[in-house]
């Protein structure tokens, strides 16, 4: 499911980021683009697989689907959510798969991977590394044009972590682009208000 493709005609681009919110029932995806006319959604949307009963062929077609959006696009660079502890052992080894898998995809295109912990994205955007998924999609559609929210928040997710790399690379001073444990006490409402002329 594809919610939003904007046109590429015309985009002068600095740089393509390809952000990921890794799943094994609901993927997503979200590309922007980073010129100096600020920055614009290409495509956002989710790789549905509940109805998949088989575990390897989820991690087939999402290794298949990150490849194609790769080519369509052209990114330099793969910003994904980087893996969680949780209680459950075997939800947290498929998740770890479709992460692997979805590198994997990436590497196999040669983009530059950059992983962000859940509590850093969400930090990014919100200022507050605890928000819920709603309030983060909320944040997003101020920041950036949405017509609406979409029906699967993984779509936001993913969306979120693409701005929270393109952020986390605009930061002064900042030495954490490349790594998820980087600490900033800087948010994503604190730049758009110091730079608004660089979101559209």
């Amino acid at each position: 499911m594809n919610f939003s493709v904007n046109n590429k005609k015309n985009l002068k681009s600095d740089r393509i980021i390809l952000g990921i919110d890794p799943g094994t029932s609901v993927l997503g995806y979200a590309v922007i683009c980073i010129s100096s006319d600020g920055m614009t959604i290409l495509a956002m949307g989710v790789l549905e697989m509940q109805k998949l009963t088989d575990h390897f062929e989820k991690l087939e077609r999402i290794f298949n689907r990150i490849v194609s959006i790769i080519d369509e696009f052209k990114p330099e660079i793969l910003a994904i959510e980087a893996p969680f502890y949780g209680e459950n052992v075997q939800s947290m080894l498929k998740l770890g798969r479709a992460q692997g898998v979805s590198i994997a995809a990436a590497i196999s295109r040669n983009l530059t991977v950059f992983e962000y912990a859940p509590r850093k994205i969400k930090m990014s955007i919100t200022g507050n590394g605890s928000a819920s998924k709603e309030q983060v999609a909320k944040m997003l559609q101020q920041l950036i044009i949405l017509d609406e929210i979409p029906k699967f928040l993984d779509a936001t997710d993913a969306l979120a972590v693409a701005v929270c790399h393109n952020y986390q690379t605009k930061l002064p001073n900042n030495n954490s682009a490349s790594k998820s444990t980087g600490k900033s006490t800087n948010s994503w409402k604190d730049f758009i208000s110091k730079n608004p002329d660089r979101v559209k």
